[in-house]
Formats: C-alpha cells, sequence, structure tokens
C-alpha cells in the first residue's frame, strides 16, 4: 500500500528540520558501537569488579569465552500493581539467558510512582519530572558500560518515557522493552465513572466509593483503562521494540512468562520466528553511514538508536491518534524523539490527526476495557490495518528480524504435551493471524473507522497553543463560549463546585499548573465536578497549562496551554468573567477581549503561596531546580536539553 501523502510529508519534514541533531546523534551512536566490548576494554580492576558477584560459571563465560552480558533496567516495586509482577523476571531471564550462552546482571532499579496513588495530592507534583530522574537513573545503570544488549522492565505512565529516553543516550545497544500486561476485568470503567460523580455530588458516601474503586482496581497489572500505561505498551508495539503481542497478556499467564523468554532470546538475535519468517518490509533506517548494524536472525537484535528513527516516531504518533491515546504522549513523545536527536512538535500530531482514522472505542474513549480490546484484536489489529491503509512505515527496523509486520500478529503457544508437562519444558510459542475484528463495537478496520480523523486537535489563538482530545467528547461539545472562572489551583475549583458556584455555563481557567509552576501535575479529580455539571445541561469546558492524563474523557478541555502562566503565558492575564471560545473544528482558543483592552493587561504573578519547594513537604523541594530549567510542554517538559 502507498503511504499517505501527509504521513510522507510529516515524516519528510521531520527528517529535514532534525538532521543536525540526528546525524550528531548517529555519529555518537557509531563512536560508541565501535569501541571493543567493556571486559577486554577496561583495566582489571574494572572488570573484577563488574563481575565480582557472578556465579563462577557466568563469570568464566562473560570474561573469559567473550559471551553478551545483558543489562537488565528495572522499575520493579510491589506497590504499584503494574510492576508488581517484574519482581520474579530477572531470575526468569537469566535462566533463559545460560540456555543460549548468556549472561545476565540487574544493572541498577529506576523509581516507579502511581499517579493514581498521587492524583490531587502533593506527591503529583513529582510525577512528571519522575520521567527525567528515571531516565537519568537508566543512565546510571547502563554507565557501567559493560553490557552487549540491555532489557527495560516497566509498564506505567511515567515510567515508560523514562526508560526509553535513558536508554535512547545508550544507543549502540540492543535493547527491548519487557512489559507485565493489564490485570484482568474487575467493576467496569463506565460503572466506576458514575460512582466517581455520585460521590461529587455528594450521593454517596466514602465507603461505597471505596468499595468501587477497590472492585475496578484489584490485582496485579496495569489498569485497565487505556491510560497512559496502556497507551505506552501499544506505542512500543506500533515501535517495534516489543515481543510482537506481548502489550496485553495479562500477569500470571503461561505465556507471559514465555513471551519474558522470549525477550532475552530477541535481543541476543536468537528469537523464535513466526510463522512468516522474516518480512520483505524491514529495511535499512535512515542516516548513512551508522545503518551496518542492521541485525539477522543469530546477531543481536538491532541497536535501539537505529531502530527509533524519524518513520518510527511517525508510527508512535499515528499509533497514539488511531487509538485515542493518552494526551500525555504530546509531552513525553517529544522527549523521547529529542532523545534520539528527532524534533517533532504538536503541528505535526496535528497534521497527522487530521488524516489518520479513529480505529478502536477503549474507555475512556468507549466503554470496553484494554482486556476487551485485546479479544476484539488489540494492538496487533489495528498495526495491520495502518500498514495496510498506509498510514505506517512498513519499511522500519524492529528488535525482530521479521519487521514490523511481524506485529500484526497474536502470540499463542502450542498445546503442551503430557512429556513436556513432566519435563517442565517451556511452551512453544507461535504467531497466528489476528483476522476480522472480533467486536465492531471496539476495534474497526481502516476501511469503516469511528472516525475519519484522530480526534485530536491543535488549538491557537490569543491564549497562546494548547491540545484537546475530542474523540470522547460529545459532537455537541466541540464548541463551548461563555464567561469563565478563574482558579489557582484544582482544590480552588473543586471547592467552588461544592458550594454551587458553577451551575451554569462556564469556561473554567485553572492556571499555574504547568511545568515551571509546579511540575504540570495531572488534573484528573476535575472531571467528576466537571462531568456532573456537563450532566445538567449545562455548558462547560477546561481551560489550563496543566495535564489531564490519559484518561480525558468527555468534558471538553484545552490542556498544556503554552507558553504557561508562571512564564507569563496568556492565562495570566484572564479574568473572571472574560468570554472564552473554544472551537475544537476550527482549532481556536480564544479569549474574546477587544485587541487594545487584551494588549493593555498587565500579566499577573504566580501567588508566593503557591510556589513550591520553599519548605513545603513531601519531597517538592527537590525537585525545584527542575521547575526552574524545563522546557515548555510542547517542548517536552524537559529539564536535561
Amino acid at each position: 500500500m502507498k503511504l499517505n501523502t501527509t504521513v510522507d510529508a510529516v515524516t519528510q519534514r521531520i527528517i529535514h528540520r532534525s538532521q543536525p541533531t540526528r546525524s550528531a546523534y548517529l555519529a555518537q551512536l557509531q563512536a560508541d558501537a565501535q569501541r571493543p566490548p567493556g571486559a577486554q576494554r577496561m583495566g582489571c580492576a574494572n572488570v573484577a569488579h563488574a563481575f565480582a558477584a557472578l556465579p563462577s560459571n557466568d563469570k568464566l563465560k562473560v570474561v573469559v569465552e567473550k559471551a553478551p552480558n545483558i543489562g537488565i533496567v528495572t522499575a520493579y516495586n510491589d506497590m504499584l500493581s503494574a510492576h508488581a509482577p517484574l519482581g520474579h523476571y530477572p531470575d526468569l531471564i537469566k535462566a533463559e539467558a545460560r540456555q543460549h550462552g548468556a549472561t545476565v546482571q540487574v544493572a541498577g532499579g529506576v523509581p516507579a510512582m502511581c499517579d493514581g496513588v498521587t492524583q490531587g495530592q502533593p506527591g503529583m507534583e513529582l510525577s512528571l519530572f519522575s520521567r527525567d530522574v528515571i531516565a537519568m537513573s537508566t543512565a546510571v545503570a547502563l554507565s557501567h558500560d559493560v553490557f552487549a544488549g540491555a532489557l527495560m522492565l516497566g509498564v506505567c505512565d511515567k515510567i515508560v518515557p523514562g526508560l526509553l529516553i535513558g536508554a535512547l543516550q545508550f544507543g549502540h545497544l540492543p535493547t527491548v522493552f519487557v512489559p507485565a500486561g493489564p490485570m484482568t476485568t474487575g467493576l467496569s470503567n463506565d460503572a466506576k465513572s458514575k460512582v466517581r460523580e455520585r460521590a461529587a455530588q455528594g450521593l454517596v458516601g466514602r465507603d461505597e466509593l471505596l468499595a468501587a474503586e477497590s472492585a475496578a482496581y484489584h490485582g496485579e497489572g496495569t489498569c485497565t483503562f487505556y491510560g497512559t500505561a496502556n497507551s505506552n505498551q501499544m506505542l512500543l508495539e506500533a515501535m517495534g521494540l516489543h515481543v510482537p503481542g506481548t502489550a496485553f497478556i495479562n500477569p500470571g499467564a503461561d505465556l507471559r512468562d514465555e513471551l519474558t523468554r522470549e525477550a532475552l532470546r530477541t535481543v541476543l538475535g536468537r528469537q523464535t520466528m513466526s510463522a512468516a519468517g522474516p518480512s520483505q518490509d524491514a529495511r535499512a533506517p535512515s542516516g548513512g553511514s551508522a545503518a551496518h548494524a542492521v541485525a539477522s536472525v543469530g546477531a543481536m537484535c538491532p541497536p535501539i538508536g537505529l531502530v527509533v528513527d524519524e518513520r518510527c516516531i511517525v508510527n508512535a504518533m499515528v499509533a497514539l491518534l488511531a487509538t485515542g491515546g493518552s494526551t500525555n504522549h504530546l509531552i513525553h513523545w517529544v522527549a523521547v524523539a529529542r532523545a534520539a536527536g528527532i524534533v517533532i512538535d504538536w503541528d505535526d500530531f496535528s497534521a497527522l490527526s487530521d488524516v489518520v482514522p479513529l480505529l478502536t472505542r477503549v474507555y475512556p474513549n468507549g466503554s470496553a476495557d484494554v482486556n476487551q480490546f485485546q479479544a476484539a484484536g488489540g494492538p496487533g489489529y489495528v498495526i495491520r490495518e495502518l500498514l495496510d491503509g498506509g498510514f505506517m512505515h512498513a519499511d522500519v527496523l524492529t528488535v525482530r528480524a521479521g519487521g514490523l509486520r511481524e506485529y500484526t500478529r497474536m502470540p499463542t503457544t502450542a498445546a503442551p504435551n503430557a512429556e513436556n508437562i513432566e519435563q517442565k519444558m517451556p511452551l512453544a510459542l507461535t504467531w497466528q493471524e489476528i483476522g476480522a475484528s472480533k467486536d465492531e463495537a471496539v476495534v474497526r478496520p481502516a476501511s469503516s473507522p469511528f472516525s475519519p480523523s484522530g480526534g485530536l486537535k491543535l488549538l491557537l489563538g490569543n491564549l497562546g497553543r494548547s491540545v484537546i482530545k475530542i474523540s470522547a467528547v460529545p459532537d455537541d461539545c466541540h464548541v463551548i463560549e461563555a464567561p469563565c472562572r478563574v482558579f489557582d489551583s484544582q482544590e480552588a475549583l473543586q471547592q467552588a463546585f461544592k458550594a454551587d458556584e458553577l451551575n451554569r455555563d462556564v469556561v473554567c481557567v485553572v492556571r499555574w499548573q504547568g511545568p515551571q509552576a509546579n511540575g504540570m501535575p495531572e488534573l484528573h479529580k476535575l472531571t467528576p465536578p466537571l462531568a456532573v455539571l456537563q450532566g445538567k445541561g449545562f455548558r462547560v469546558a477546561l481551560v489550563t497549562d496543566g495535564r489531564m492524563s490519559g484518561a480525558s474523557g468527555k468534558v471538553p478541555a484545552a490542556i498544556h496551554v503554552s507558553p504557561e502562566a508562571a512564564a507569563g503565558g496568556p492565562l495570566a492575564r484572564v479574568r473572571d468573567g472574560d468570554v472564552i471560545r473554544l472551537d475544537a473544528p476550527a482549532g481556536t482558543l480564544q479569549v474574546l477581549v477587544a485587541d487594545d483592552v487584551w494588549a493593555a493587561r498587565e500579566a499577573e504573578v504566580m501567588p508566593a503561596a503557591l510556589r513550591t519547594g520553599n519548605g513545603i513537604g513531601m519531597g517538592r523541594a527537590l525537585f525545584a531546580n527542575m521547575r526552574r530549567n524545563a522546557s515548555s510542554a510542547e517542548e517536552g517538559a524537559c529539564t536535561w536539553l
């Protein structure tokens, strides 16, 4: 299928824009790749320290036999439901490595916080910047520089982008990402949301609300709605950084452990081949002289810095739009791309959104959860439809020899026989064609999408640049014009709601929520009260320089407004009663104030009481330097550029 002209044009402008930084990145990658292996390059004391704790047989393999040594970077902790399953992965991987004459070391751990725990709490102000802490922690882990490849163990919101940014600093290493899968279905997301809205109105008490939340979030695995964590997994599949079809296999399944073993085999280039064999789509990457590192079966998989090229990034963007994924990735993937020397912006997302069809309805953009999405066809179905429709680049490298077409199939295991069971032999992995959608209320073909566009709009106007996800917003709410009410915190909005001050058509402006102000926390706690107002028939919208998370829902929200108020952005000049017009179809966000009045109006200064880091607890003081140095949301909210 011929590549869509807009997808091609966006890719070409990204390649052109990124040429200086991408060339510099590839030059560094090549220089790093040409060095001798660590055990041969380092001094004897360095080598002795690096491998002192290895069992003697493994030490012999890596030092004398020069076997490949694979580093694990893990986000394991047993507080996060999505990361608790990762605890036994290192032992599983080490055992598999010994079967293939390789060694494995846990190179280091990275912090992993749960946004579900910290929503609306002081800890949420650490959340966005934890991504860059994770990236730095990944770099520290790999800086021992004795690894022939790496496995990244992580799943959730900031963890995967942080691991990816860190891994790209070691772009010469073959690297495979290893997830844990979603928890099984509990209380439906729709039912949970209804209880939350009733609680916001005071119609149910804490006991009933806690019972509902506990029924929804009940076991190991990621949350089952299609938020940032599960969007991460979809994007990694589209980028070819997983074992194909790994994303949404539940923890504890026999297939889950076998896919984890396959991750080790994949990084070593000893993968289990799918029935279709190597794809003819896979071609050498862009980047000239660095393209020599393409892997074949029996050699290490390609270096991650070559896999993640401009086309790979565009594929991730397309997959995000086609599935109505998390708005957080308009920040995170800008930073990920920059880590590989690639420069993207919101104009690129917007142009792609105009032509990429919406192929899924998964909560909050529908009623299905990710388990139903997986059962209906999952990421493989979506990737196949996008490839066949000309919306994704097929000629890309992946961590597998079969190319991106391998990611259009579903993994399974051959039925075990009595001998296999008795000898406790690993299950035999195979991949099968997905076929037609098993539920067209959840996933549809590109020829008959839920919407011809991706549902993401860039908004421009005198309030700056912002984005809105309209895939879950009712059609009659795509344009909102109403007087505004200005809030300096999400708590202030919630107090006004409880005092019945918002029972009218209103645009709620919540400012001082950007990276430089307070670390850009998610404002997901505002969804229930605003949804209640919408349910009463009022015309409501949210405008903020903060985030609304991967759970952005049915209330129209212009988010990530840039420049942010704390940097002197236009939201600092808005006053109570100003009429604001949000027009998603037209792509505009305007305060309807006379030009001369608007030009003469002074920007307010962020109240001193809102500034964190001056003796305020919960660790926020330690992140003051990150707030001072953070780039804008559109630039990835990076603290390292």
